[in-house]
This record gives structure tokens, sequence and C-alpha cells, in this order.
């Protein structure tokens, strides 16, 4: 994923991964490892203020946990059980979801380009080569479309009242020099995401959140899940607040953002309930088929889980990440958030991925 400095910071925020998941035919229920020790193990790794987790089983919660602090140096006490989150970049699987549930309804297709499903970025030469990127190279990163995060007219901690429309975000990123051919290769960008979320919202008619709200929040009965639409609208509720080192090192509170930036390519605020429901009926095929799931699928750094039998999904940003983990079956899920206060989280992310070995398949 690519890594950026402090000058990028305006939205470092949305890497996510996926490992294929192995084969698996079990149906009782598995023995987890202690929620609980494993949320304190991650909480003491330097650069983590706080951490939650839960595990599901068939829909049950069947461990939680939390530890370390809702603010830095131990302030404001723990992280109350099931309290929000930023999802950062899960929220592109929401997005690729309801884009697909289209292409399965025939209002457009993976091959379509993208000068079809959203003429305005050519006709306002937003996209360069806009008639030759299709929906699949933008569900899976090929697209070369340049990033527009870390783009000098996005300020999300600083600016809380500018909203950035998706025209906007596409118009930085046009500003910015191709580096590939279309189809040519992975490379991760936010962009992508921008424009699908603009792609439904003209196909529906209704706005990328209320599609959420009909097509996922409301079916599913994720009932705590949002996604903000306000410049400065923030986590609703008691929560983890990360932190993020500005000029000199001086750490700042970035829990309060300009969620415009983010969108549909990662504004979503969510629990590790609501995540793993949402993961676990995809896992299922209750929301694609499995050959429309396939392509929202793309190349990955991390390493498997549990053998390769989880399949994992990673999101982060300034001061924050956030992972869901499903089993091949779709019956085991663990979601799990830390709150951080350094700029490089390769150093947490270890961490975050022992903590959920410990969960999932404990004794390995």
């Amino acid at each position: 994923m690519n890594r950026r400095t402090a000058a990028g910071l305006a939205c470092t925020m949305l890497a996510l991964s996926i490992t294929a998941p192995a084969p698996a035919t079990a149906t009782a229920r598995p023995e987890i490892g202690d929620v609980r020790q494993a949320m304190r193990a991650l909480a003491k790794t330097p650069g983590v203020v706080g951490a939650i987790g839960e595990a599901y089983y068939g829909g049950r919660r069947i461990g939680g946990g939390t530890a370390g602090s809702r603010l830095i140096d131990g302030a404001g006490g723990k992280i109350p059980t099931g309290a929000r989150y930023r999802a950062w970049s899960l929220t592109k699987q929401l997005t690729a979801t309801v884009l697909l549930q289209l292409v399965e309804e025939g209002r457009l297709g993976v091959d379509d380009r993208l000068s079809e499903v959203l003429p305005v970025v050519a006709g306002q030469d937003l996209v360069e080569r806009a008639d030759e990127i299709t929906v699949r190279q933008m569900l899976q990163h090929t697209s070369g479309i340049p990033d527009y995060t870390g783009h000098p007219e996005l300020r999300p901690f600083d600016d809380l009242t500018t909203r950035h429309s998706p025209l906007d975000l596409a118009k930085m990123s046009r500003e910015r020099p191709r580096q590939q051919e279309p189809g040519e290769r992975f490379s991760y960008s936010n962009t992508n995401y921008i424009l699908l979320g603009a792609v439904i919202e003209r196909l529906t008619g209704r706005t990328l959140a209320e599609e959420f709200q009909r097509r996922l929040f409301k079916p599913l009965g994720m009932t705590r899940t949002y996604l903000p639409v306000k410049p400065g609208q923030g986590i609703e509720g008691p929560h983890g607040h990360g932190y993020y080192p500005g000029p000199g090192g001086t750490v700042r509170d970035v829990d309060r953002m300009n969620t415009s930036s983010l969108w549909a390519a990662g504004g979503l605020v969510s629990t590790s309930r609501d995540l793993t429901t949402f993961y676990g009926a995809l896992a299922r095929d209750r929301l694609l088929p499995a050959r429309l799931r396939e392509e929202m699928t793309y190349p990955v750094e991390e390493q498997p889980v549990c053998g390769g039998s989880v399949t994992s999904y990673r999101g982060s940003g300034p001061g924050g990440l956030a992972l869901t983990f499903t089993s091949a079956d779709g019956r085991l899920q663990f979601a799990l958030s830390a709150t951080t206060s350094i700029a490089e989280q390769g150093r947490v992310r270890p961490a975050l991925q022992k903590a959920a070995e410990a969960v999932l398949c404990p004794g390995t």
C-alpha cells in the first residue's frame, strides 16, 4: 500500500487488504482465545492508545473486550463495550457491494466504461482516459487513476466546514500524472471508490448514505452504523480518540475531521457487531453471488491469518486502524479497532495480526 509522510497526511487512511480463504466445512462452534487478554496485549504495543474487539459465531457474541484508554496517556477511562469507531477502508467493501448489486440488477456491467456510467468525468475532463477505464478496474484498483489523498487543498483536521464533493476530489486527482495504463497493474487509489460512489448515486437517484441504509443497514440490522455526510460530523457516543504527530512532533487529537474527504472510500462509522454482521452475510453470499463477490478482490501484502483459513479486511488512517476477520464458511467473525498516536502504523500492524491469531487460532 502507499506510504505517505506527514505532508501527505490528508488521508493516508485508506489501506485495505483481503486474504483469500481456504475451503472449510466445519460447522461446530470453534474454540477461540481470550479476547480480553488479546486486547490487553495489543494495548501494550507502543503507539496504541486503546483497543476494542469482539468475536461472533453464527451471529452470536462469543467474546469481547477493551483495553487501554479512550484518550491518550490513560485519560478518559476505557473504551466502552460496543463503542463505535471509524471503519476507514472497510467502507470500500460496502460501496463495492452496493455497486455490484446494481450490476446484478442489470443497471450496469463490470466491463462498462467510466465515461458511460459517469459521463460528467469525461465531459469535464476530470479523469484522464475515462473512455478506457472499466468498472472492474476501479473495483480492483487497476484503473491507474491517481489518488487524490494528500492534495494540498485537503486539510481534514483543520477545515471542518468545506464540503468536498466527489467531483471536487476527482479534480484533485486529475492534477496528478497517471503512472500506468488502464488495467496494467494494481495501484491503490481512493479515487476509484469515490467515483464508484458517484456512479451509485447517479444510477439510483439516491445518496450513497440512503443506499447503504436501504440495501445493507436496515436488512441486516446494522443499527449503529452510519455514513457521515457533514464535513465536521464526528463519531456518536463515547469512543476511542486517535492522535497524530504534527509539526515538531507535537501529538494532536484527530478525532474530529472533515469526513467529506473520505465518503465512499473510507467514511463509515460502525461497531464490531455491525461489521461482523455485514462480513458474515457477504461471506455466505447473502448480499451477492460468489461470481460477483470475487470482483471486489485485489492483491495484498499481509500475511495470511490462521494458515489462510480466514479472510481479513483491513483499513487504516491517521489515528486508527480497523480490521475484520471472517472464516471461510462465514460463521466465525472477529472485528477489532485500535486507536494510535504515531505516524508510522507499520509497527502496530503485526500486533493486530497477533491479536487476531490469538483469538481465532489459539495454540498455533
